[in-house]
């Protein structure tokens, strides 16, 4: 059986919440949001860390995943060094828009165990959420 953020179109494994994004559809996880597709998983994604960084300041890796995956709730120190691993973006050098793609892959693959997504998808998904 595939990851529970696979499964809900929603990898970045976002939690229910008020905000009502775009492609959400209903879902059966009582925790987590379900979306019609990868692509608007990944754009909520993308809509979150872009928000990190205006509305909260949070730039780098370490501000950006500390809030994503808090300590109270994950090894977040193992978290940021497995995204900078993989993605090539220092833990403390700001986030460009064209990181986003290959930080966002190396999040679904944290989250999920696996990053089942071809490039045009998690690139298309990040177009939409940096728009």
């Amino acid at each position: 059986m595939a990851p529970r953020g696979i499964r809900n179109n929603n990898p970045g494994n976002i939690r229910h919440s008020p905000t009502n994004w775009k492609g959400e559809c209903k879902g059966e996880d009582k925790s987590f949001k379900t979306f019609e597709s990868p692509v608007y998983g990944i754009r909520a994604m993308a809509k979150l860390l872009r928000n990190y960084q205006r509305l909260y300041g949070l730039y780098t890796l370490t501000q950006m995943i500390s809030r994503w995956a808090p300590p109270n709730e994950n090894d977040t120190q193992a978290y940021i060094d497995y995204v900078s691993r993989r993605s090539g973006v220092a833990p403390d050098v700001r986030v460009e828009p064209d990181d986003f793609p290959k930080v966002i892959a190396a999040m679904i693959n944290m989250e999920n165990g696996r990053q089942p997504y071809d490039d045009e998808t998690i690139a298309e998904g990040c177009r939409l959420g940096l728009a």
